[in-house]
């Protein structure tokens, strides 16, 4: 539950406390060394410190074993882990043991991580072989064996059937994944995004907020970025830099061999220096206030199953530009608050070149199909809806 994992940790915090919040009373389990949850919307159970590269602990299986029964309703969040194998262990052990006791329904809810991009992608060889034996031995069960398999878009459901095999679920369900409204603007989110900023204030720029990684797509943004700002002084001679979008690329990752190289690219450039710039991880006031004072949020990633970030950006009637790898593209694009190309430069130049010819009419009509979209399809209460649903459906076995 460590928010700098990922937005798998987010997702479970988002919808544990919109089911608290609706009536449903739920525990979360992780195996987190301390408790990350300091609103107290739910239980939080820490059974860490986790142990090597599978998320082993010795606590897990037992308190899973005692405790299962008490519920009405068990979700594994995410595969690939321990946490995922103790608890098809833990159900199958108790109806050997217990078979007196009725045990919960049993979902699973692998937040895009059955994506055949992971079996496809390039320097995953190895790791992708590691995943079919892995697959053949443990995870095949956690799926198979599940009353139900939860997906975050439609496309997810439909990626999920193609990069192994037996796949067998019993049955699947779009529920979607709901993302909170933000704190109303305050000049307070201005004045801590500028602290961050002191010698760029005021300027326009676009953002991107996630975690530096390659599969973010982060180098083909900076590449492409830097064609665009050539092109742009090519057409105005030596242009007009305050015209000129800033680049802010925010987010844990830089200290890594891909995030250096990254920074590394822009310090080599006299161009790219003053227009390209690495915050950091920004959280609170300042993200919010990222948020709000960007022109449009891009994130030309390489897969993307939901893109918690890129729905904070509709929340904030901000326009999104992303490639058509983040799964719900097509949900986005449909209500006119999103450009969409392919994850390739050509595809990235494009987003911001159309962006670029965009009239401010143009762009202010975005932002409003930006909010527009997020209440139609993300706001947290349509998806706790749906969540109810199936809940319903789970306790009428």
């Amino acid at each position: 539950m460590d928010p700098k994992t990922g937005g798998v940790c987010e997702a479970v915090r988002i919808i544990a406390g919109g089911l608290q919040e609706s009536g449903i009373d739920n525990e979360v389990v992780c195996l987190d060394e301390v408790i990350f949850n300091s609103n107290g919307h739910y239980i939080q159970h820490a059974l860490g410190p986790a142990k090597n590269a599978w998320y082993y602990s010795k606590k897990l299986l037992p308190w899973l074993i005692e405790n299962i029964a008490r519920f009405d309703v068990v979700i594994v969040h995410g595969l690939w882990l321990y946490h995922s194998y103790a608890v098809t262990k833990a159900f199958g052990r108790l109806k050997k043991t217990v078979p007196a006791v009725k045990l919960p329904r049993l979902l699973t809810m692998p937040h895009g991580m059955l994506d055949p991009y992971f079996q496809r992608a390039k320097g995953r060889k190895i790791k992708a072989l590691r995943n079919v034996i892995y697959w053949g031995l443990i995870e095949k069960n956690t799926i198979n064996k599940a009353d139900e398999i939860l997906f975050t878009c439609e496309t997810e459901l439909h990626l999920a059937r193609e990069p192994f095999w037996p796949y067998k679920p019993k049955m699947e369900t779009v529920v979607g994944l709901g993302v909170e409204a933000p704190p109303a603007y305050n000049t307070a989110m201005t004045l801590a995004y500028n602290s961050k900023f002191p010698n760029i204030k005021d300027s326009p720029y676009l953002l991107f907020l996630g975690r530096i990684n390659e599969k973010k797509g982060v180098d083909l943004l900076i590449n492409s970025y830097q064609k665009m700002v050539e092109h742009q002084i090519a057409l105005t001679g030596e242009g007009k830099p305050n015209t000129i979008p800033k680049l802010i690329i925010a987010g844990p990752g830089l200290n890594t061999i891909y995030g250096t190289q990254l920074q590394q690219l822009v310090l080599a450039s006299a161009l790219l220096n003053k227009l390209v710039h690495f915050p950091g991880m920004l959280t609170g006031a300042a993200k919010w206030g990222a948020f709000y004072g960007c022109e449009a949020f891009i994130l030309p990633s390489h897969q993307e199953n939901f893109g918690i970030a890129v729905v904070e950006a509709l929340t904030c009637n901000k326009p999104v530009l992303i490639s058509n790898q983040v799964n719900i593209w097509r949900e986005i694009e449909e209500t006119g608050g999103a450009l969409v190309a392919d994850n390739t430069h050509e595809g990235t130049y494009k987003l911001l070149h159309e962006w670029s010819k965009l009239s401010a009419t143009d762009k202010k009509k975005m932002g409003y199909n930006a909010r527009r979209c997020y209440e139609k399809h993300f706001a947290v209460s349509t998806v706790i809806s749906r969540f109810q649903e199936v809940f319903k459906t789970s306790l009428s076995y």
